[in-house]
Parts: structure tokens; C-alpha cells; sequence
């Protein structure tokens, strides 16, 4: 089929404009009881959900569902890639080369292409929301679609002349073929392209150390997401929200000279063609090693490979990932161990995964990151029901390039926390494998929904914290983070689009401590049985898919068979804060009263604990329907028998309620 402007301005338009449009459902008063309902009403009700139009016209094309299934009609596009990179240590250009098959499994016939360059953050002139380092940016030196090079050209020319090309514009490649790419056909692209390696690249998430280590993310034209949902996600990269990918495969070599250790995504295809003897005799050893051992130590880094003084192409494989990284150093110890991941293969045994850990001798705590690592991929393993299905999970000190941690599949790289301590550096180090299931499972749009994938993250990260240091940490590590801006003018709602928050912590804290302080007051609310039960059936769900907000919000409904639309609607949607409290306990008659009054504007259940004098306890829970209703004061009424001595709100601590010191009365 061949091109036509009126078919681009149709698309853009129901890119732009459908795809941007919401519909919000009101509720009209009865004005015969206004009066009544008004003077009645003594707080905000929360009211129904804001749902795009979009996600609405997925259900009704049968790509999602009503209920959180994946649609009967569900489809997402597939692509490979062959890609090639090698690095000049001299002036620190990265050189690289590549092919990339993309499938257009969507019912659209597709006019423009579109890839992402995330290294044009480092050209003069980009959009960016923070100082960033100047290298230029991406050059590219070749661009081909289905064998048929391309040039520059612009917007208009395309538009007014039908001319095939290519336009960069920031950190996005818009691509127009000789012919659309219909649907369920394949087009074939070919890149060759260079840049200099920033020293901290894509806002810390990539870069080089002390001329001894690259970490390399963010290098290629990555190929955009086009879904049922939203189209094509063109919203550029800034530096601030990250990333939304697709799953591909990819086959990856690395060129490095031969004094250089070289780790990536994807299984590791031919140690036996780059590392010397000993350390291919070690590195075989780690693979069946429950404890960490040294496959090559400090003082042995220049003899780790098989050429150390020529040049040596490394080779990896990956399937179904959303993105691939690779490490190279030449003054790091590579410690190696394997891990317990659960039944991979359904076949009744244990599988095992490959943890690498590469460090420098100014790191001395990550001697224990392999532990660290091995416990976080066993742990995730097991809480979320879902093995940890790669070859490897490697971690990189990479102290000058990043403070924290930055997550990649199969591969992270995280700060020497010299300062922080071991207990921070296991945190970051559970954190970032976590991410290996959201979103390098879960593909979740990063860009605009990041307490998606950061929130579960963070929920998940304090569950690990737990299990590996007991008593030590508590549902108060994730909600300090957040009680100290709620309620505040720094606060910005959760569903904010990420790169739209105002200045400050709003980002922050709507990404990472709030979401996951909600997860553990929805667990609060449902129960831990049940809970566990909607967070396994969305994660089988949703596995090597593209979840959206809505998707969550059905699914949960969906297992839990209520609706929780006004927890939704309270905790992502508003900024409103919890405060429950006991105004007042008083003796009357027989019996004693327990005045509950909640002073936010978040309606939740109110778990109550009640102490006797006789050291019997009874527990008792106002509905959050009261409070639903309007109110805002309860009055419970129980037996004094031996007296009430105590009177307490949330005893297992599962709100985040910003004055927990009004939660509680002694006698």
C-alpha cells in the first residue's frame, strides 16, 4: 500500500486527540432532598474514577477487559534485534551497528515508525528537566527501512511531497518508509550509529568510572511502543521518567580490548572463546556453587581473558526481554555464585540462575553483594509464584556513575555505598531485582504511570528487607517516606503523569513510598489471604504484557469481588490523607463509649483494639461504608465488664495515618 498525507492526518489526529480524551461519569443530586444531602455530607465522597477514552475503546475492541483480563482481542508487536557495539577506550566513543525486525501484530497500518534515542538527552537543545552533561548526542551514520537508506528530512517534506526519510526531533526517530507498514506485516530496519559515553549517562542511569569501567544502557534506537491504549508513545525522554519497552530478542556481541571482563543481558555464549583457562575453569565452578566464589580477583584481572592483548568479541542471547545492557571492567573482581529460582521448567526439580557480581577494591561491603543478590532473586522468586526466568542476574559497582541503583534486565548497576552502609547496599540491591519483575515482566508504561513499577518495587523491596533482617524493619520504613510531605503542598497525586509533577519531592514520593504505602494498606483493608491472592493472579495476568492503571484497579476488584472505587479514587487519584483518631472513651452506665472521629479525608475501615482490665482483648471495625455515607464521628458502644484500661487504631500498623499519636487512649 502505498503512502498518502490524508491517511498521517488521520492517524496523528486519532493519536492525539482520541487518544488523549477522558470521560468522567457525575452524579446528579435529587434536588428535591438537596438540602438534606448537603447539610448531611460532613466530608468529601469520593466519586467515580476519571478513565481515558482510550482504555474505555480497548475494552470495547476486546483488547482488555472490564474485569482485568487481557482482552480475547489482546495484541502486542514482537521485533528482534542483532546488535553490535564496540568501544574506543581512548576517546570513550561507543561504535555500533545493528538490525532490528519489527512485526506490526496491530489491526493499524502504520505510516511512521518510531524509535527511541534516549543518548540525544546529551545534545545541546534537547528537552531536559535537570543539568545534564554535553557529548552531542547520537550521530547517526546510517538509517535503513527494508533495505532502502534514508536521509534527513523534515516534517513538512513528508507531509507535502510524500518524501521517505527520516526526522529527529530530541530524543525521538520518526521513520517514513517507501510503504506503510500494513498490518501484520514486518519491516526491517538497519542502523549504524556512534557517541561518546557520557561519564553519567541518561541521568545516572548509564556511563563510564575511572577510565576502568563502562556501564552501557540507553545506546541504541530502540524501537517505541505501539499499543491498544495510547498509540504510539512518542512522549520524549527528559531525564526524569523512564522507560516504557517491548519484549524482543535480541543478539548482542561486544567488542572490548582483551584486558577488559565484558558482562550483558542474555545468556553468556561463548565464555569458552574470551575467558583464559583458569577463569572459565572457575567461572563453570560458580555456576554449581551455592556460596560465592572469586572467579577472578584483583590481582588477577590482567590474565582473566583468553587474548589480553587483542581485541575479543563477547556474545550474548536474550529472548522476550524488554531491553538489553552490558558492563565492561578491567579493575573489578568478578565474584559468581548460583541461586535456588523455584521450578523454572515444571519438570518437579529445582532450578538454579547465575548471580555476577562485579566490584572495585574502594567497595569493600559489596564482598557480601553476591549474598545479597542470592537472597533477593530466591526471595522474589518465591512471594511473587513466579521464577526468575534468566540465565544470570548481575550486579555492577559503579561508584562516579550513579549513587543508587538502576535496573536493567539481567543486569544492575548500583552505587559503593561506602557511606550508606550494608544494610542500604542489600536495600538497593533487593530493590533493583525486584525490578526484574516490574517492569522487566510486568512492562508497565514508565513514562507517565512510574508508581507502577517503582511502588510494587518498593512494596516488594520492604517484604525482602524483612525476611532478611527481621524485626529490623517495618511498614514504617516505606511510610515515613511518605507522611513527610502528606498533606502538604509538595504532594502531587499519584496518577499525574511522572514528567508533570511540580518541582520538589512530589515526583518522588508519588512514585516510590506512597504507591507502595498504599499496597500495604489495600493489603490492610483486604486481609493478607486475600490480598495475596489478587497480587499473584495480576501478576499471572499480566506477565509479558503491558498492564495500564485500570488494568490493576479491575483485576484487584475482580479477586476481591468488591468495589474499591473509592480507595482508588482516594489514595491515586486525590491527595487527601488519613487520620483516624479516638476523641474521647467514657464510662456510661454498663457500658463504655468510644468516641472515633476521622479528621481526613481518606474513608477507610477503622481497626479497633480494645483492652480489659483483665488483660482480655477484643477486636471490633467500623466499615468504611460509614464513613462513605458522610460522616464523620462514630460512636461505639461496648460492655465495661472489668473495665477498658486501652483503646487502639490500627494495631498492626497498616495505615499510613499522618498522627498516630491520636490513635491511641490509655486510661
Amino acid at each position: 500500500m502505498s503512502r498518502s498525507f490524508s491517511t498521517l492526518i488521520y492517524f496523528l489526529f486519532f493519536l492525539s486527540v482520541i487518544f488523549s480524551c477522558a470521560t468522567t461519569d457525575s452524579i446528579q443530586p435529587d434536588k428535591g432532598d438537596s438540602e438534606l444531602v448537603i447539610s448531611s455530607i460532613d466530608r468529601p465522597i469520593p466519586y467515580p474514577l476519571d478513565v481515558p477514552g482510550t482504555f474505555q475503546q480497548a475494552i470495547l475492541n476486546g483488547t482488555r477487559t472490564a474485569d482485568g483480563k487481557p482482552g480475547p482481542n489482546y495484541w502486542q508487536n514482537s521485533s528482534s534485534y542483532i546488535l553490535n557495539a564496540e568501544i574506543d577506550p581512548n576517546t570513550h566513543t561507543l561504535y555500533g551497528s545493528g538490525t532490528v525486525s519489527f512485526e506490526n501484530n496491530s489491526p493499524n497500518h502504520l505510516p511512521v515508525v518510531l524509535f527511541e534515542l534516549a543518548q540525544n538527552l546529551h545534545k545541546e537543545g534537547t528537552p531536559k528537566k535537570e543539568i545534564t552533561e554535553i557529548t552531542g548526542g547520537k550521530q547517526l551514520h546510517l538509517v535503513k527501512a527494508d533495505g532502502v537508506e534514508l536521509e534527513p528530512i523534515t516534517f513538512a517534506q513528508w507531509q507535502t511531497q510524500n518524501t521517505a526519510g527520516y526526522v529527529v526531533e530530541g530524543t525521538s526517530l520518526f521513520i517514513f518508509p517507501e510503504e506503510i507498514l500494513e498490518s501484520g506485516s514486518t519491516m526491517d530496519f538497519e542502523f549504524e550509529w556512534s557517541f561518546e559515553v557520557p561519564q553519567q549517562g541518561a541521568s545516572g542511569r548509564m556511563g563510564r568510572s575511572r577510565d576502568n569501567l563502562y556501564y552501557i544502557g540507553y545506546w541504541y534506537p530502540h524501537l517505541a511502543v505501539f499499543d491498544d491504549v495510547y498509540g504510539w508513545m512518542s512522549d520524549p525522554f527528559l531525564g526524569n521518567a523512564e522507560f516504557y519497552h517491548g519484549f524482543a530478542d535480541y543478539d548482542l556481541t561486544v567488542t572490548m580490548p582483551g584486558d577488559w571482563l565484558v558482562m550483558g543481558t542474555g545468556e553468556f555464549l561463548n565464555p569458552e572463546a574470551t575467558l583464559s583457562a583458569s577463569t572459565f575453569d572457575k567461572y563453570r565452578e560458580a555456576g554449581n556453587s551455592d556460596k560465592p566464589i572469586t572467579i577472578v580477583d584483583f590481582d588477577q584481572v590482567e590474565s582473566a581473558t583468553l587474548n589480553p592483548d587483542e581485541n575479543i568479541t563477547w556474545k550474548f542471547y536474550s529472548d522476550k526481554v524488554r531491553d538489553v545492557a552490558f558492563s565492561a571492567t578491567r579493575q573489578s573482581r568478578w565474584d559468581g555464585a548460583r541461586t535456588p529460582i523455584g521450578d523454572l521448567t515444571g519438570n518437579g526439580e529445582t532450578d538454579y540462575s547465575r548471580i555476577n557480581t562485579f566490584f572495585r577494591e574502594s567497595a569493600p561491603l559489596w564482598e557480601e553483594q553476591t549474598a545479597y543478590a542470592q537472597h533477593s532473586i530466591s526471595f522474589f522468586s518465591d512471594y511473587t509464584s513466579l521464577s526468575y526466568p534468566w540465565p544470570h542476574m548481575t550486579s555492577v559497582e559503579g561508584a562516579d556513575i550513579i549513587g543508587g541503583g538502576m535496573e536493567f534486565p539481567m543486569m544492575t548497576i548500583i552505587g559503593d555505598y561506602n557511606n550508606a552502609g550494608a544494610v542500604r547496599l542489600y536495600g538497593v540491591t533487593a530493590h533493583e531485582l525486584a525490578h526484574m519483575w516490574f517492569p522487566m515482566i510486568l512492562s508497565t508504561n514508565e513514562r507517565r504511570y512510574t508508581w507502577i513499577d517503582e511502588g510494587y518495587t518498593t512494596f516488594h523491596t520492604n517484604e525482602a528487607n524483612m525476611d532478611f533482617y527481621g524485626d529490623r524493619f517495618s511498614h514504617d520504613d516505606v511510610f515515613s517516606g511518605y507522611l513527610r510531605i502528606a498533606g502538604t503542598d509538595f504532594e502531587g497525586e499519584m496518577m499525574r503523569w511522572s514528567d508533570f509533577h511540580y518541582p520538589g519531592p512530589a515526583y518522588g514520593v508519588a512514585s516510590y513510598p506512597k504507591p507502595g504505602s498504599v499496597l500495604i494498606a489495600l493489603r490492610g483493608v483486604l486481609g493478607d489471604e486475600l490480598f495475596m491472592k489478587a497480587h499473584l493472579e495480576l501478576i499471572e495476568r499480566w506477565a509479558y504484557k503491558h498492564p495500564y492503571p485500570w488494568d490493576i484497579f479491575n483485576t484487584i476488584e475482580d479477586v476481591a469481588g468488591m468495589d474499591l472505587s473509592w480507595f482508588w479514587r482516594s489514595w491515586y487519584y486525590e491527595t487527601w490523607t488519613l487520620d483516624q483518631s479516638i476523641s474521647d472513651v467514657y464510662e456510661d452506665g454498663d457500658d463504655t463509649v468510644i468516641i472515633i472521629e476521622d479528621l481526613g479525608n481518606i474513608p477507610m475501615p477503622v481497626h479497633l483494639k480494645i483492652t480489659y482490665e483483665d488483660e482480655r482483648t477484643v477486636e471490633d471495625t467500623v466499615d468504611v461504608n460509614f464513613w462513605l455515607a458522610g460522616n464523620r464521628i462514630k460512636e461505639l458502644r461496648v460492655p465495661t465488664n472489668s473495665g477498658v484500661v486501652s483503646v487502639e487504631i490500627d494495631p498492626s500498623n497498616n495505615f499510613p495515618d499522618i498522627n498516630r499519636q491520636n490513635n491511641s487512649w490509655e486510661r
